[in-house]
């Protein structure tokens, strides 16, 4: 199916297989937004086989891709962003949800998070209708940013309006609501230990039919290889990291990240390389982690204390990383017997 825009870079994936008491470890996946999913489930005998499971799964992405693709001229929200300012179109409540989302973070953010930069993604050269990559003139930039500003959308009575000819971007929290409406229906469906991954955004609940937890690698934040930073247990919360470090060009000796400050119209510069959040919602983590990026190793570090949300960053330290985790995180991730 057609692509989804992520700026989720993240944590994948080393899962181990257990077998035991009838029980049996379901898998399966395949390609989505650009990317790819995976999903694994224990199956017992009153859940659904791997058949019957995953056509509902597709199901639910190629609504996400209808509703939400800035790659696909049909979709709705490609409609509402080519539309001019002061214009509503009905929208799918599933839209509505994520706009109200992607406010309450631009608030919560000062105005740093922000689902309308798509025109400052084409201008640096990360975005579906970018020409070339490069640093934009600065008469370009401003007006640029004229179109760019949460306080330009509006949600009215199943209407989303803008009085501006902003466009929104739902890659920073989309994928995260995936997992999150997978792992609804997996519930329905009578199973209760799964793991969920969608473009790297992912969540679990319970643990593998030999009682051994989910166990997820974060990678480090490089763009030659993989290598596995950290591997915590996941259980019960969604998984999400952002990172700087696999799209980004570079002129004149410095680093420029598809990851922009909607407050400067630019891309991000501070040393930090990635921010991984657990949240009970995968769409929340997804969000979050792209806020904490963007705010950086200082602001973002006090700001996940203040919220007390489970973090850990990893801070570029000349050609080395350094990581820092807070108490939240060690928290959630410590194993239960």
């Amino acid at each position: 199916m057609g692509g989804l825009r992520y700026a989720v870079v993240g944590a994948l994936l080393a899962i181990l297989a257990g077998c035991g008491n009838g029980e049996v470890l379901e898998a399966f996946g395949g390609p989505t937004m650009g990317s790819t999913y995976s999903i694994k489930y224990v199956r017992t005998s009153g859940t659904p086989a791997a058949g019957v499971v995953q056509p509902q799964v597709e199901s639910i992405l190629a609504e996400v891709d209808r509703q939400m693709s800035t790659y696909r001229s049909d979709s709705d929200i490609e409609r509402f962003n080519d539309l001019p300012a002061n214009t509503c179109q009905p929208m799918p409540e599933p839209i509505l949800h994520l706009v109200r989302t992607g406010e309450q973070l631009s608030q919560a953010s000062g105005g740093a998070f922000d689902l309308t930069v798509e025109p400052l993604l084409n201008l640096w050269g990360f975005g579906p209708q970018a020409r070339q990559v490069k640093i934009p003139e600065p008469m370009a930039l401003a007006q640029a940013r004229q179109h760019v500003g949460h306080q330009h959308l509006r949600v009215d009575a199943g209407q989303l309006c803008k009085d501006a000819a902003v466009q929104v971007d739902f890659n920073s929290i989309a994928a995260g609501y995936t997992v999150d409406r997978i792992a609804e229906r997996l519930g329905q469906l009578g199973i209760q230990r799964y793991l969920v991954e969608v473009t790297g955004e992912l969540k679990a609940a319970g643990r593998k039919p030999d009682g051994t937890p989910w166990r997820v690698a974060l990678e480090e934040p490089r763009d030659d290889q993989q290598v596995a930073q950290r591997v915590i247990a996941v259980d019960g919360f969604g998984v999400s990291t952002s990172g700087d470090y696999r799209n980004y060009f570079q002129q004149d000796g410095r680093r420029y990240s598809h990851t922009l400050d909607a407050r400067t119209g630019a891309p991000i510069t501070h040393h930090l390389a990635s921010v991984t959040v657990l949240e009970p919602s995968a769409l929340m983590a997804d969000g979050l982690s792209t806020l904490l990026l963007v705010l950086g190793p200082e602001e973002g570090w006090d700001y996940a204390e203040k919220q007390q949300i489970a973090a850990f960053f990893v801070m570029r330290e000349g050609d080395a990383f350094v990581t820092r985790s807070n108490k939240a995180f060690e928290q959630l991730t410590a194993v239960k017997p």
